[in-house]
């Protein structure tokens, strides 16, 4: 009976993977055809299903961009470089709907490290540092193996070199692995989705206002109280507005 059961929510699984690949396919065909609108709607049907890519957020992204939703826009394109930070479509499509916002904001000059970490290891999900990990783990086992059952001298330095070498390179992908995990997990970054908010110093309605900020601008959340969320911006400005003004980037 358990093993009807199993067999019946693998077909079960294989059925709705078609179906969302089959209401893909037709939303894309929409979107061709310029019925931004119809596709929207299949696109978030695949989202109501729990079946979320990179892809399917940059696509959402595009019908509300060609229908003069900027923040939204915006706020589909971020999420697709959340779940993958090598799609490079989201990425353009991204700085081409910034270009609309009304809130240029100088990011605050960067380091060498802080470069390098941006562009060769921020630009890789954990989830893919995660498989990376996975590949030199199996590697390291078959080596030591081989090392260990290697009769020939020179075959067996050899695999120790080469073992030693993975497990070095197993422990530095699994510190950046649990750092990219880390970062991800306590950084939470938002986009504001009303056409004009006041910036507080505290959070309260008659405290002072300090700067204004307008809908497409992302903004990260560094703390929250009741109703309201403080948050940073790239170029190091804080303080707080309505939670409700934002919309959290998964």
């Amino acid at each position: 009976m358990k093993y009807i059961i199993l067999i019946a929510l693998g077909i079960s699984s294989m059925a709705i993977g078609q179906d969302v690949n089959a209401l893909f396919e037709k939303a894309n065909q929409e979107y061709k055809n310029g019925k931004y609108e119809d596709a929207l709607s299949l696109y978030e049907e695949i989202e109501a299903t729990g079946k979320i890519s990179s892809a399917l957020y940059h696509n959402i992204g595009n019908c509300l961009y060609k229908m003069n939703n900027v923040p939204g826009s915006i706020y589909n394109f971020e999420t697709a470089l959340a779940i993958d930070p090598a799609n490079d479509d989201a990425r353009n499509n991204l700085e081409i709907a910034k270009k609309l916002t009304l809130d240029r904001i100088e990011e605050l000059p960067k380091n060498i490290f802080q470069k390098f970490h941006s562009k060769y290891i921020a630009s890789i999900s954990y989830n893919s540092w995660a498989y990376i990990c996975i590949v030199l783990s199996i590697l390291a086992g078959i080596l030591f193996i081989l090392y260990y059952f290697a009769v020939n001298p020179a075959l067996k330095r050899l695999y120790f070199v080469l073992f030693s070498i993975s497990v070095l390179s197993l422990s530095g992908t699994l510190y950046i692995t649990s750092s990219q995990f880390t970062s991800h997990k306590n950084s939470v970054y938002a986009i504001v989705f009303e056409k004009e908010t006041s910036i507080k110093n505290e959070p309260t309605r008659n405290s002072e206002e300090i700067f204004l900020l307008h809908e497409g601008t992302k903004v990260k959340i560094i703390d929250t109280l009741d109703e309201w969320s403080k948050i940073k911006l790239v170029d190091g400005k804080i303080g707080w507005l309505k939670t409700s003004e934002v919309k959290v980037i998964i």
